[in-house]
């Protein structure tokens, strides 16, 4: 006879080949659905990986993407070892890329200065906006989901009124948008900024910086077991409340990046969903914060892959058909992975 028992904890190893099963099934509907639309799966295939791989805008692309969802990834991963939900990076991104815009737009200072300066801003922009959820939760137990939730819908509410109202552009008379700013990230290569290897830095500091200090112990500790934390002498309330404004932080910092390194204005539309699928990027990366590369770099070629798509006439909106399927395969082979049979004798 035998039963299966759930692992209190899973092998890597285990979660590794079942997330792998995971693509492979993923891989294999949509090269079901491209072939029920008349598609050539091996043209599309070599398309996207041309497209992607072959070229230097592509792989360009692929830069660009990268930053903005590890910031996104790394903010949500943050408020996820509290056991908090952050919904809200979407907005707190665009409050960071808000604040920094002003800097970049109306600051007389150089840019030696205003970069340093529009960095500040956007870190106290995301925290501001995601501080009043987070004492929300901390001490009243308002549910985090909803209120950052909601505040995305403010954020974009208000960057749509300031690009058509005081900040629109007087000089091209571009749609939605402010005028080029004065003040950029430096470049790296081409289009690529040096805002890339900034994120990157950021990640690894995350990681490093929770696994060995006590802060990242109690905020770890706050999350898994609350009442474990406050028998420990822990804190509880106060924890929550830093990792969400910390994580809302993160998340401004990267829309300070994608408006002064990407954009260079303020835009409507600026966020491209980054602060969302940063939750996808997060679940991916679980319990490591240097696993956010490699999830960052999957969701990167997803979106390339949207693009590829797009020219040959699929739907918008696959891309995030893609992305909802990859989320729930993902979580179905995370649960699977966590069963093991167990022999029992009779």
């Amino acid at each position: 006879m035998s039963r299966r028992i759930r692992l209190a904890v899973v092998p890597a190893r285990r979660i590794l080949i079942g997330r792998c099963v995971a693509l492979c099934c993923v891989f294999l509907v949509l090269g079901v659905v491209l072939a029920m639309l008349g598609l050539n799966l091996a043209m599309v295939t070599r398309l996207v990986l041309t497209s992607t791989f072959g070229t230097v805008f592509g792989l360009e692309n692929l830069a660009l993407y990268m930053t903005p969802l590890l910031m996104t990834g790394a903010a949500v991963w943050l408020a996820l070892r509290a056991g908090l939900w952050n919904i809200g990076a979407e907005g707190q991104f665009l409050a960071g890329a808000t604040a920094a815009a002003s800097i970049g737009l109306f600051s007389p200072l150089p840019s030696s200065l205003s970069l340093p300066l529009a960095a500040i801003a956007a870190l106290l922009a995301g925290a501001a906006w995601s501080a009043v959820p987070a004492a929300g939760r901390a001490w009243l137990g308002v549910s985090e989901i909803i209120t950052t939730l909601l505040l995305n819908f403010i954020a974009s509410f208000l960057v749509y009124y300031l690009v058509t109202g005081p900040w629109v552009d007087q000089v091209t008379g571009a749609q939605v948008s402010s005028e080029r700013m004065k003040t950029a990230i430096p470049s790296l290569y081409s289009v690529v900024h040096w805002g890339g290897p900034f994120a990157l830095a950021v990640v690894t500091a995350l990681g490093l910086g929770l696994k060995r200090s006590r802060f990242g112990y109690e905020l770890t500790l706050c999350g898994s077991n609350p009442e474990a934390a406050h028998y420990a002498g822990v804190t509880v309330a106060p924890r929550l409340f830093l990792a969400l404004v910390f994580s809302g932080a993160l998340a401004g910092l990267g829309g300070m990046m994608e408006v002064m390194g990407t954009v260079h204005r303020l835009q409507g539309g600026l966020a491209h969903g980054y602060g969302y699928l940063g939750i996808v990027v997060a679940l991916l990366a679980r319990h490591s914060a240097l696993a956010l590369i490699p999830a960052a770099f999957l969701m990167a070629v997803i979106l390339n892959t949207g693009i590829v798509l797009q020219t040959l006439q699929v739907s918008a909106s696959s891309v995030l058909a893609i992305t909802g399927l990859l989320v729930f395969a993902i979580a179905v082979s995370d649960e699977l992975a966590a069963y093991v049979k167990l022999e029992m004798q009779k």
